[in-house]
C-alpha cells in the first residue's frame, strides 16, 4: 500500500473541498445557514492532513521493524523514526530528489525501498559507498582491503527462540554496533539474483566480493546469516533511499528499548 499517494489524494480533495467552500460557496450561502456535511468534514480534514503530510514528506516518517534481520541493533516489533531529510529533500510519492544535502555515510541505519519491489521498504546498514570494495568472506568483513576493526563479545541469547549467536562490537568510521553470525551457518552465499551491475560481484565458496557502482550502496543486516541484503540482491540506487533510521519511540513488547537507537 502506498500511504504517501493516498495521503496526497486526501490532501487535494480535502483541499479542493475547503478552496470551493472558501472562495465560492461560502458567499453564496445565506449568512445563518449551517455548512453541508461534506464542506464541514472536508475543510475541516484539511489542515490536519496537511500536516500529517508535511512532517511525514520532509522531515520524519515512523516505521515499524517487521524481521530479525537487524538484530540485535533493531529487535521485531520496535517503531522507529526516519530522518527524511538528513540526505537531502525529496518529492513524496516519486521520490525525486530536488535538494542535495548529504550522503549515505558507511555505518550509517537507512530505509530503502527494496530494489526488487519498489513498493516495500527494507532497512539495514550500509556498508560500502559508491567506489568502495566490500568483502565478506569466512564471514569477515573488509573495505578496500582493511579489515573492519571488530572485537568478540558474550554471545547473544535471542529470547524467542532460545539459541545463540556469535556476538561481534563492529566499528565503521564513527559508527559503532553489535553485529551477529551463527557458527553453524556458511559462508557460501546461497542463491544470489541476478541483479544489476552484477558483474560487479564475485561469488566463491567463502562469501563474496564486490566492487559498488557510482550512485548505488552496498548494505547489510546486523544479524549478518539471517538477512536477505545486498549480498543476495545486489545494490541500493540513491533514487531508492528514503532516509536515515535515528530513535527507536515504542515497542510494545519493552518499553525500556525507546530512545535506545542513535
Amino acid at each position: 500500500m502506498n500511504f504517501a499517494l493516498i495521503l496526497l489524494i486526501l490532501l487535494l480533495v480535502s483541499g479542493a473541498i475547503w478552496a470551493v467552500d472558501a472562495f465560492v460557496l461560502r458567499k453564496r450561502r445565506p449568512a445563518d445557514a449551517k455548512d453541508p456535511w461534506w464542506v464541514e468534514y472536508g475543510a475541516s480534514f484539511f489542515p490536519v492532513i496537511l500536516i500529517v503530510f508535511m512532517l511525514r514528506s520532509f522531515l520524519v516518517e515512523p516505521f515499524k521493524i517487521p524481521s530479525g534481520s537487524m538484530i540485535p541493533t533493531l529487535q521485531v516489533g520496535d517503531f522507529i523514526l526516519v530522518n527524511k531529510y538528513t540526505y537531502g529533500i525529496r518529492l513524496p510519492v516519486i521520490n525525486r530528489k530536488i535538494i542535495d544535502i548529504n550522503s549515505p555515510q558507511r555505518g550509517d541505519v537507512m530505509v530503502f525501498r527494496y530494489p526488487e519491489d519498489p513498493s516495500l521498504d527494507y532497512i539495514k546498514r550500509v556498508i560500502g559507498v559508491p567506489g568502495d570494495v566490500i568483502a565478506y568472506q569466512n564471514k569477515k568483513l573488509t573495505i578496500n582491503g582493511e579489515p573492519v576493526p571488530t572485537t568478540r563479545v558474550d554471545d547473544y541469547l535471542h529470547p524467542e527462540r532460545l539459541y545463540y549467536s556469535r556476538q561481534f562490537t563492529e566499528k565503521i568510521d564513527a559508527a559503532q554496533y553489535q553485529a551477529l553470525n551463527d557458527a553453524d551457518a556458511p559462508p557460501y552465499i546461497p542463491g544470489p539474483a541476478q541483479f544489476p551491475n552484477r558483474e560487479l560481484c564475485s561469488y566463491n565458496a567463502a562469501g563474496v566480493v564486490c566492487t559498488v557502482p557510482p550512485g548505488h550502496y552496498f548494505v547489510m543486516g546486523d544479524n549478518r546469516d539471517n538477512s536477505r541484503d545486498s549480498r543476495f540482491w545486489g545494490f541500493v540506487p540513491e533514487q531508492n533511499i528514503v532516509g536515515k533510521a535515528f530513535f527507536i519511540w515504542l515497542n510494545f513488547s519493552d518499553f525500556s528499548r525507546i530512545g535506545s537507537f542513535r
